[in-house]
């Protein structure tokens, strides 16, 4: 009996030392996997080249609201209202038109190759507080964001998204202008 109990104890601790192994390298595969891709462990279906770029639009307009929020957190004025109106003046087409236009210059080849794709998708909706023609631009700076972001391209993405910015607060219209 009790060289029975001590195999039962070998199969349990060999049990437990697996499912130990296995947890380790299911967590070390989610952080590889969170590094190539976005930020959780969720990675795209296939590769970012091969993503429409609607879809890379739709990751990319989520990508991007979110750094235009951590943005007007680090500033002082963060009264909600204020935050809101704030926030707007950054993501709505215009703006993101006029972001596109002041990074332009920056990006590479293979990104001003992603941008007129995203530029030349069809939405399949209309725009409703923008022409067709700064959608488009929005549209397209959105599938750039997610395009770098969906290839784990983080560290550019963050640096054309502050150049971005910074271009918009130095470039908006003053209140008169609106």
């Amino acid at each position: 009996m009790a060289a029975q109990m001590n195999e039962d104890q070998l199969k349990n601790l060999s049990d437990s030392v697996d499912q130990s192994e296995q947890e380790e390298r299911s967590a070390e595969e989610q952080a590889e996997v969170v590094t190539q891709g976005g930020w959780f462990p969720y990675p795209p279906s296939r590769p970012a080249r091969l993503i429409p770029p609607i879809a890379l639009a739709y990751i990319g307009d989520a990508v991007y609201e979110v750094a235009v929020r951590q943005y007007l957190l680090s500033k002082a004025n963060m009264r909600p209202n204020h935050l809101h109106r704030s926030a707007t003046g950054l993501v709505s087409a215009k703006a993101q038109s006029r972001i596109l236009t002041g990074i332009e210059e920056q990006l590479t080849e293979e990104e001003r190759d992603i941008v007129r794709q995203g530029r030349n998708a069809k939405s399949g909706s209309i725009p409703k507080n923008a022409d067709v023609l700064e959608y488009r631009h929005a549209t397209a700076l959105e599938c750039l964001v997610g395009y770098l972001y969906s290839s784990g391209r983080h560290d550019r993405m963050i640096h054309l998204i502050t150049q971005g910015i910074e271009h918009a607060e130095h470039h908006s219209p003053s209140p008169t202008q609106k």
